[in-house]
């Protein structure tokens, strides 16, 4: 400096003068946010032979945010700040809901004639939404009944809650019913009372003592000389719910069996092809619908008018002409309707003339033999062995004829 100043004098300080500009506008004064970098190590030669870490460099940007709108006053000053409204998304139209089916009203019931059988429907929960749903299913026959006496909490375990074997022979001289339902055992996977001890479900002694009550209770109906339908319970979603079911339905099946009763196995409508429990299932009319309800024990409408299906056909079966569904009347409303009226008597018809040499009357205009012949009904051996797989028999005596010859 001393030697630059020396030598140029006022020269030299305007050439350190552009030295000092020159260093002042190489520096950075600041770098913004959009422009902001991080530089990256460089990779040595160990990285590039041994597999280094890779670094990427990014640059960070900060979010554009949209000015407030403004409103000034004559003098300039703010009145008013409001953000501008951001516009809102259009809508999607959403899509037409494909028609849903529409159920055919309910047939409004008749009343019921003064020598009409009854049905007597008789259990738990189960037996009470089977009732009311075979009401539904002869509400348009006048000729039957249905009473219904169920208990929803009852079973046979509990007697000090209900006892079926003491109250059913009052219902039966109540009602006097022309066939009895019976539907129970939902509510009886518990301990039972055995004298003075408490035996615990699935032991041996519980299942002999079940027997005996589920076949006093069927001897009860058979001794009146009643039929007996004895409904068996249904599919659960718990598995454990679901085995004890079977092994209760198998009591059912051969005690009823043992008193002259039918068995209702219902058991193939609430499951599906591999034996497992379904919430949706088809009902009474092939469609679609929700069975179960959400808890995997009850039923809903349509699991209950698939429930009373089972039912209908075998009482159907009992009582015969009774079970009619309607009453046939014999009054303008049933007649059809005439295209004319009869002619008074002694006066004739006027009616179109008939030739009766026209062809068109007896309706074919060939001769007899004209037309070709009918196809054969009977299938060849061919048509059996693709369509069945069935082969003729060998001739007797033919290397592969297996049969037995009878004896001289």
């Amino acid at each position: 400096m001393k030697a630059l100043w020396k030598t140029s004098g006022q020269g030299g300080w305007a050439r350190l003068g552009a030295v000092l500009l020159a260093l002042l506008l190489a520096l950075p004064f600041g770098t913004s946010p959009a422009t902001a970098q991080e530089p990256a190590p460089r990779r040595n030669l160990f990285d590039l032979l041994f597999g280094g870490p890779r670094y990427e460099r990014y640059e960070r940007y900060e979010p554009y945010e949209r000015a407030p709108r403004r409103r000034y006053n004559r003098d300039g000053s703010i009145i008013e700040v409001k953000p501008r409204p951001r516009k809102p998304a259009p809508r999607r139209a959403a899509a037409p809901r494909p028609p849903q089916p529409v159920a055919p009203p309910a047939p409004e019931p008749v009343a019921k004639l003064e020598n009409a059988r009854q049905i007597l429907v008789v259990g738990d929960f189960m037996a009470g939404g089977l009732g009311s749903e075979l009401e539904n299913a002869f509400a348009t026959s006048p000729g039957v009944a249905v009473v219904e006496r169920s208990d929803g909490s009852s079973g046979l375990v509990r007697k000090d809650h209900f006892d079926w074997s003491a109250e059913l022979p009052a219902m039966l001289d109540e009602a006097k019913p022309a066939i009895v339902v019976v539907m129970v055992g939902a509510n009886d996977r518990q301990q039972m009372q055995i004298g003075g001890t408490r035996e615990k479900f699935r032991s041996e002694a519980w299942f002999k003592e079940y027997e005996t009550r589920v076949a006093e209770l069927a001897g009860i109906v058979a001794s009146r000389k009643l039929p007996l339908l004895w409904v068996g319970l249904p599919s659960f979603q718990s598995p454990s719910m679901m085995a004890d079911a079977v092994t209760l339905n198998a009591i059912y099946r051969s005690q009823t069996e043992k008193a002259g009763g039918e068995f209702v196995d219902i058991w193939d409508g609430f499951v599906d092809e591999d034996g497992k429990f379904i919430l949706t299932g088809s009902d009474v009319n092939g469609q679609q619908a929700r069975l179960r309800s959400s808890d995997g024990i009850t039923f809903t409408k349509a699991g209950k008018q698939k429930l009373a299906f089972y039912v209908e056909k075998l009482v159907r079966r009992h009582l015969g002409e009774m079970a009619s569904p309607d009453v046939v009347k014999l009054d303008s409303s049933s007649l059809p309707s005439l295209s004319a009226l009869p002619a008074a008597p002694g006066q004739a018809i006027p009616t179109h003339p008939i030739s009766l040499s026209d062809p068109e009357l007896d309706g074919g205009k060939d001769l007899l033999g004209a037309a070709p012949l009918p196809s054969i009904l009977v299938e060849t051996p061919r048509d059996k062995l693709v369509k069945r797989g069935e082969l003729a028999p060998a001739p007797a005596g033919r290397i592969d004829d297996y049969r037995i010859p009878a004896a001289q």
